[in-house]
């Protein structure tokens, strides 16, 4: 996957001097090892801290080895102020963790009280004003701590990644989208760099590309990954064109960036303009970890970037879009699947969903588009959809979203897509989340968020609510469980 951070991750061990700097030291070398054989690479920081003079040298060590993520392990009490001087001084993000003690018998001589010490590490973590991702239970064994490495992996790269992103968006918005709003104050909070641009520049660019000499091998590769799918030949030159301006232009205005993903204009002006509509293009685009918002949904892009960090796998963001018709759901779905018809509903856009996500794909035009631009005629300038039913299998809704005035509030959902035949048109699916009902009233609509969600392609609910944490999101809503009252849920309902 393109477009995303690599981790260089190191483990230090600290020491408080009044315990066996050798009981830290063995307890780190366990979990390495445990670490190693279960996920590979790590870099083994082999200067235990005891105090500044000792984290100054630790510090030198890591960043000569280039790791961009650490994580301190407390192999006894640990020196609070040391170890938490380390995470400030270190230039990227920071995990806590703590030994668990071994053995009953060894109590006497080799208790290292790294329970105790987590509670002053994270008290002084926050004296500091420090960031710092510690796990939900962050005391364990040395295979229990390598698990918990390893989960603080995608956080670690998502918030690398959003460090260095620049999201550049061509609108504005289309008329009547005011739920797309993007008060950039947030992204800058994030470190988000933001780079908003007119249609026109676009227009501009793209006819500069006419006859680009590149175009050719574009459209044979385009024509491999639609296969029989490839019913609308004539329209892949500009398509082709079309990707290779959006590349060169990333390309040329990453400035100070690493990674970039657009949020794009994409209706109504510019199908009249263009000739086609770009659904395909930001599919292929998507796929290989640069997402393309429709609509120029800023919010979305950064939020399917999250997905892709994460997931190190295509995103896609889809309306949370119709109900499933309620005969549909009685011969389909009910008795075959644990869910109610409120607990279903369709995702839907209008081609933007890669291929390899897309249980069939074949090229259309957009038919919404079509019956007011050209009605009762052969598709010509709005050919360039990815239709096909969206892959069975385990998903993630979520979306991270700047309120309109400046608070980050977010919300993230568990679910599936169903294998049931959705005999509709565009990328689509039947979505299946637990308690979807009341989650649609009391978080989507309760909280006015904006019709458009992201979708990772299996579960990852976990890790995206501790990314959302880890930014200081204060509000993140979840379908909750029966039983669980939502704040402004009627209890007499």
């Amino acid at each position: 996957m393109k477009n995303i951070p690599e981790i260089k991750l190191g483990v230090v061990a600290v020491s408080r001097d009044c315990f066996p700097m050798s009981l830290s030291e063995s307890r780190r070398a366990a979990v390495v090892k445990e670490y190693t054989q279960k996920y590979g690479e790590i870099f083994e920081c082999k200067t235990t801290i005891e105090n500044e003079v000792d984290m100054l040298k630790a510090l030198k060590e890591v960043n000569e080895a280039n790791c961009n993520a650490l994580v301190v392990y407390l192999g006894n009490f640990g020196p609070e102020s040391a170890e938490t001087l380390l995470a400030q001084k270190f230039d990227g993000p920071v995990m806590f963790v703590a030994a668990a003690e071994e053995k009953g018998d060894s109590l006497a001589d080799d208790r290292g009280d790294a329970y105790c010490g987590m509670l002053n590490a994270s008290y002084n973590l926050k004296l500091r004003n420090i960031k710092a991702y510690i796990p939900e239970y962050p005391v364990g064994t040395p295979a229990e701590v390598a698990d918990m490495m390893a989960e603080f992996l995608p956080i670690a790269k998502t918030v690398i990644g959003l460090q260095n992103l620049k999201i550049i968006s061509f609108g504005p918005r289309p008329q009547d989208f005011l739920a797309c709003n993007s008060p950039i104050k947030q992204l800058y909070n994030l470190g988000v760099e933001i780079q908003e641009n007119s249609e026109l520049d676009l227009y501009a660019a793209f006819n500069e590309h006419a006859n680009d000499p590149r175009i050719a091998d574009v459209i044979k590769d385009m024509e491999n990954e639609l296969g029989e799918g490839n019913n609308m030949p004539g329209i892949l030159p500009k398509l082709a064109q079309y990707e290779l301006t959006l590349l060169d232009w990333m390309e040329a205005n990453k400035g100070s960036r690493d990674y970039v993903v657009f949020a794009n204009k994409c209706w109504p002006s510019f199908q009249t303009q263009f000739g086609f509509v770009p659904c395909y293009v930001n599919s292929r685009l998507t796929a290989q970890g640069i997402a393309v918002a429709c609509e120029v949904d800023i919010y979305g892009a950064l939020s399917e970037y999250i997905g892709t960090c994460i997931s190190e796998d295509a995103v896609t963001l889809l309306d949370i879009n119709n109900s499933v018709p309620a005969d549909m759901y009685e011969e389909e779905i009910k008795g075959k699947f644990d869910y109610t018809l409120k607990d279903t509903f369709m995702g839907f856009h209008c081609g933007n969903t890669a291929a390899s996500k897309l249980s069939f794909c074949a090229m259309k035009n957009q038919k919404i588009m079509a019956r007011s631009l050209e009605p009762n005629q052969e598709p010509n300038i709005t050919r360039g959809t990815l239709e096909g039913d969206i892959i069975p299998g385990n998903i993630t809704f979520f979306r991270l979203q700047s309120t309109s005035d400046a608070k980050l509030t977010a919300y993230v959902a568990e679910g599936e897509v169903l294998p049931v035949a959705t005999r509709s048109f565009g990328a689509i699916g039947i979505f299946a989340i637990p308690e979807m009902g009341r989650f649609y009233r009391h978080v989507l609509v309760e909280k006015n968020y904006p019709h458009h969600g992201a979708v990772a392609f299996g579960h990852f609910g976990k890790t995206i609510f501790e990314v959302f944490k880890y930014l200081d999101v204060e509000d993140i809503g979840f379908n909750q469980p029966k039983g669980m009252l939502y704040k402004t849920e009627n209890p007499f309902a």
